[in-house]
Order: structure tokens, then C-alpha cells, then sequence
């Protein structure tokens, strides 16, 4: 089952970047708990999304504040029914204009092919650590 949920998680990033948001959302629990950093990175607070409904509202909202916002990964370690993933957003301001890339980590439960819970890093370490790894 873990490379089944190393390729789901591969194509939920692949259908965000597409804005296929529905696809996206398929490879989703319907319960998801998501510990985001997104708006944090933008003077908010870390904030967390539940359920399906939940994760539709923040991408609704950060497309509403983003022109654009692609999600990276260059590094997935599969650990079973959990994944660690080391990636990097890049985007720009709808407003302002101003282009951004920052690092994205991620620590993400799955059941049954699909995550359960999703936690944000900046810093791939805290990553590693949260996942009980070390480098």
C-alpha cells in the first residue's frame, strides 16, 4: 500500500498545479485535517482545514489572494501509512504582484490510498522530526 499513497500524493499535487480541484480533492479522506502554514507564510496564522469542504475553501481563498501558486516536491520518503515530502511552493501576488518561493515540507498520513491528515514545514528538519526521522 505505501507506493500507492506516495503516487496518490503525487497526484493530488499534479491536479493542484493543474487547478483540477476536484481531482485534487479525490485523493483526500473526507474527514482530511489539514495543518497549514500557507497563510502563515503571509503574515496570518498557521491555520487548519477539516474535511473535504474545508480543504475546497482554503484553495478558493488562496486562489482569491494568488495569481499563481504552484507546489513542488523533489523528495517523497515513504514510511508506510505516512510520507514525508520535501518540496517548495512558488507563486505571485494577485495584487501585488510580487512573485515568492519558499520551502514546503510535508508530513502526511494515509489510509486506504488516500491522507488523512496533512501537517506543513517550513523547515525540512522539523519535517524529519515530526516524522520521527533524522536526516
Amino acid at each position: 500500500m505505501s507506493r500507492e499513497n506516495v503516487e496518490a500524493f503525487k497526484r493530488a499535487i499534479a491536479a493542484y498545479n493543474r487547478r483540477d480541484i476536484d481531482a485534487f480533492l479525490e485523493e483526500f479522506d473526507p474527514e482530511v485535517e489539514w495543518h497549514s502554514l500557507i497563510q502563515a507564510m503571509f503574515g496570518g496564522k498557521e491555520s487548519v482545514f477539516r474535511g473535504q469542504r474545508g480543504m475546497r475553501e482554503s484553495v478558493q481563498d488562496m486562489d482569491e489572494a494568488l495569481a499563481d501558486l504552484q507546489v513542488e516536491h523533489s523528495e517523497i520518503r515513504d514510511l508506510g501509512e505516512r510520507i514525508v515530502v520535501f518540496g517548495q511552493v512558488r507563486g505571485r501576488g494577485r495584487a501585488s504582484g510580487a512573485e515568492f518561493e519558499s520551502p514546503l515540507n510535508w508530513v502526511v498520513e494515509l489510509r486506504g490510498g488516500r491522507a488523512t491528515r496533512l501537517r506543513d514545514y517550513l523547515d525540512p528538519k522539523d519535517a524529519l522530526e515530526a516524522a520521527g526521522l533524522r536526516e
